[in-house]
């Protein structure tokens, strides 16, 4: 046992004493850091197993409603991220557009419409088209007898990186889902319309176009990465 005057006078005590103080404070903080494999040049964790969630949200840039005629397409103008208020805080990793439509609204006239199956409507095609950056996305669907909706997609992120994930740093994973401002800047969409005419012997049909409303959104991707740790019956 020392005492205070071990402390003061004797040299070998006071270098034991500062070894001891040395390693209590040394040996907890690097088992700490290799715990949680912190990486030292970026303060993110190195490699090790990961918990990644996160939540999409849809934040519109412009919406509206256009007949497009037969065989032509629509431009939707003036999508920019500047018209969005805290754009530059947002992890924008994509564009949707989405087109909704009625039933297809051909019409037809003559003695043959009356003969069974002679007057029935061709359904119209709507496509869309989206790009921003080089990333694109196309879709295209039919009204029917129902109308309907659908959307055409471009994103510039690993949509893959939810839930677990190994083998990876954290920074690693970061690259494959934070846009790093990719998302700000102008963006480009179209709407086109092929319409078909049904009808039939005797039965004309015409067909000049079709009605669609349409919103483009920007996809906004909140995320949080935790270590995952897995818990077992000891």
């Amino acid at each position: 046992m020392w005492t205070l005057d071990d402390l003061k006078t004797d040299r070998d005590t006071q270098i034991t004493a500062i070894c001891i103080g040395f390693f209590l404070i040394a040996f907890p903080l690097y088992f700490s850091i290799a715990a949680s494999g912190v990486d030292a040049t970026s303060g993110l964790g190195g490699v090790r197993d990961y918990e990644v969630s996160g939540e999409l949200t849809y934040v519109e840039l412009a919406s509206g409603g256009e007949y497009i005629a037969d065989g032509t397409t629509f431009d939707i103008e003036n999508l920019h991220t500047d018209a969005i208020d805290g754009a530059d805080d947002m992890n924008i990793v994509g564009v949707r557009l989405t087109m909704t439509y009625g039933a297809d609204d051909e019409t037809g006239g003559g003695l043959g419409c009356a003969v069974p199956g002679n007057n029935n409507n061709q359904a119209d095609t709507i496509s869309g088209d989206t790009e921003h950056a080089g990333f694109t996305g196309s879709a295209a669907g039919q009204n029917g007898g129902q109308g309907g909706s659908h959307f055409a997609e471009a994103i510039w992120y690993n949509d893959s990186m939810i839930g677990v994930v190994s083998g990876l740093s954290e920074s690693e994973i970061v690259d494959q889902i934070d846009a790093m401002g990719a998302g700000l800047g102008s963006y480009n969409a179209s709407v086109s319309v092929t319409a078909e005419t049904g009808g039939g012997a005797g039965c004309q049909h015409t067909d000049n176009g079709e009605d669609v409303s349409y919103v483009v959104e920007l996809i906004v991707f909140d995320y949080a990465i935790a270590p995952y740790i897995e818990l077992t019956d000891v």
